[in-house]
């Protein structure tokens, strides 16, 4: 990580179907935030439940020890799909150019099939949260191609660790 501070973080998956043993995107996620050097505070799951998923999201933004909370899971469109609406209750705002990105870049990957995907980003109480789709691709993506290097204090000209005291 040549040096980057740690940032501590939260992974929570959305999911109806999966646990701590067949969750494959939060493994994923886990093994790519430790191996960056950062601090894995906490990983969970919660069901496609708006009002569950709200207060795990509260419980996360008022645990102390935690500066940025990922999401997995629960962005698509159908009926369970609600990780957006869930954020919309808790977020102070809107990342809106972190959604855009994540669909550009899946567009070089999967084509169309992108504009099914409501991935997006907040601040909220100070703390830092993204959530990605639930698929291993889709993590990976959010992961290698935009998180990595924005949770990275050396990544120049800036990072969101240049601001997280701040916000």
């Amino acid at each position: 990580m040549n040096n980057s501070i740690p940032v501590r973080i939260a992974i929570l998956t959305i999911s109806d179907s999966r646990n701590l043993e067949t969750d494959i995107s939060g493994k994923i996620l886990a093994d790519r935030v430790t191996e960056a050097g950062h601090v894995l505070v906490d990983r969970s799951i919660e069901i496609d439940d708006i009002d569950k998923i709200t207060d795990a999201l509260n419980l996360m933004i008022d645990n102390k020890d935690v500066d940025v909370m990922i999401t997995t899971g629960g962005t698509g469109l159908t009926k369970r799909d609600v990780t957006p609406e869930a954020f919309h209750l808790v977020i102070d705002k809107c990342i809106p150019g972190f959604g855009e990105l994540f669909r550009m870049l899946s567009y070089k990957k999967i084509g169309t099939s992108t504009i099914q995907s409501r991935a997006m980003a907040g601040v909220s109480r100070g703390k830092l949260l993204f959530a990605l789709p639930g698929s291993p691709g889709a993590v990976k993506d959010g992961w290698d191609d935009i998180l990595k290097n924005q949770l990275n204090s050396n990544h120049k000209p800036c990072s969101f660790v240049d601001i997280i005291s701040r916000i």
